[in-house]
């Protein structure tokens, strides 16, 4: 979310960088859900939203324009990411978001966008596939509005933010216009009240005869959050109609992976092509990962550790290419699913093995290393640093396996190892020059 909103945005965003991953456990992912899912659920809360079906061929977008029998619709790629409306395809089409008006024109426009790749300021260059796409009616606003509850880090409990600027970036609101945007922290114990929903209507500016409309929105979004256990729902826009309606026109559902098991029905709509293919293989293994642009791979045990790592091989002028805690409570097969993730990346030309033995047994992560080099046949240089318990068990079972494994005690000097291996190998691979190190 926007700055001002940092600490009650913190546990609503989805950890892209490091920093934000915790120890010892498996990240957090807050489920996201595509926005024609997430309004079939606002509509089971008695929710209002534009008529709207999802299409995944050119030929059911087809029939639902012609079913919906008005002159008036809009288009959306459904792909779980943000600035879609501004987003190209990997075809060259320009706009994730398109109105038109007939269903040929439905066919037309779904053909360029299923089955391709939507680029956006949020996916970076690789793009996200669109295997679906939302039709729906085109509803003109009298006034717009931005709504969202979110978890609260500093009041210990859900916030609800609401803004008279709806259906532009909340960022840019906050930094230009912060007295657009109102805070309210909801006692978890008592719920968002009734008078409390009365009040926020009014002060972002809904007409008196919508107010009651408005409120009600509010507490059944509530209603929502909670019996979902959700860790974000956020509404922009939220419309005032011309005929006074109150329409949500847009959704952005996230949910707590701690709750999947008693929230089935809403973990099934997880889309797995949205998500990094090496993120979804971890999770399988309870493992902490997060791919990131750099070329050499690292495994820690401990999101501290896993900083100081990812900060000392930049300081030696290497970038790293992934976060992957092992937690506590690894074993040598899920040692080895981590070099799996690790080298299953085509830029990773080096890895890092960081590791502090404290619950977590240096000789278990020294089995698991050994295993993966044997099994994967591993072809980068693989730098290991062990301390805590178990380490001489370690460094002998190292010694022993007759492999080419750098052991190195001293982090900096380790570290210092790992980026010049590196560039050797970022240096052979671009002439052409076949090396290994198995």
């Amino acid at each position: 979310m926007f700055k001002s909103l940092r600490s009650a945005s913190a546990l609503a965003t989805r950890a892209s960088m490091a920093a934000r991953a915790p120890a010892q456990q498996q990240q957090k992912r807050f489920l996201n859900i595509h926005e024609y899912m997430s309004v079939d659920l606002l509509r089971k809360y008695g929710i209002n939203a534009p008529k709207g079906q999802v299409a995944k061929t050119p030929e059911e977008a087809f029939e639902i324009a012609k079913r919906l029998g008005s002159d008036d619709l809009v288009i959306k790629a459904q792909v779980l990411a943000g600035g879609r409306g501004k987003g190209t395809f990997d075809n060259g089409f320009k706009g994730g978001v398109k109105t038109f008006s007939t269903p040929e024109e439905a066919k037309s426009l779904a053909e360029k966008m299923l089955g391709h790749k939507l680029v956006t300021k949020q996916t970076g260059a690789a793009g996200k596939p669109c295997n679906a796409v939302y039709i729906c009616e085109r509803k003109y606003a009298r006034n717009e509005y931005y709504f969202a509850i979110l978890m609260d880090r500093k009041s210990a409990g859900p916030v609800v933010v609401c803004s008279s600027e709806g259906g532009v970036d909340i960022e840019s609101v906050a930094k230009e216009n912060p007295d657009a945007i109102v805070k309210m922290p909801v006692d978890i114990n008592v719920g968002l009240t009734k008078d409390q929903a009365l009040e926020l209507a009014k002060r972002v500016g809904f007409s008196p005869v919508s107010v009651d409309k408005a409120a009600e929105t509010f507490l059944n979004l509530y209603k929502l959050f909670m019996e979902k256990d959700a860790t974000q729902v956020e509404i922009n826009p939220l419309s005032e109609s011309s005929d006074h309606q109150v329409l949500c026109m847009d959704a952005k559902l996230n949910f707590d992976d701690n709750a999947d098991f008693r929230q089935k029905d809403v973990f099934e709509l997880r889309d797995f092509s949205q998500e990094d293919s090496r993120e979804t293989a971890a999770a399988k293994y309870n493992l902490n990962y997060i791919g990131l642009e750099g070329q050499i791979g690292c495994l820690v045990n401990g999101a501290g550790l896993a900083m100081a790592t990812m900060d000392i091989i930049q300081l030696h002028g290497g970038k790293p290419a992934n976060f992957l805690d092992v937690g506590g409570g690894a074993t040598p097969e899920t040692v080895k699913a981590a070099f799996e993730i690790i080298t299953s990346d085509p830029h990773v030309t080096s890895a890092f093995v960081n590791i502090f033995g404290g619950i977590m047994r240096c000789d278990i992560i020294a089995q698991g290393i050994i295993a993966a080099a044997k099994d994967l046949e591993m072809k980068i240089p693989l730098v290991v640093r062990l301390q805590g318990t178990k380490v001489e068990e370690a460094k002998k079972l190292i010694a022993e396996s007759n492999l080419r494994i750098f052991a190195v005690d001293d982090l900096d000097l380790a570290a210092k190892k790992v980026v010049k291996f590196s560039d050797l190998v970022k240096t052979a691979r671009e002439a052409d020059i076949g090396i290994t190190f198995n």
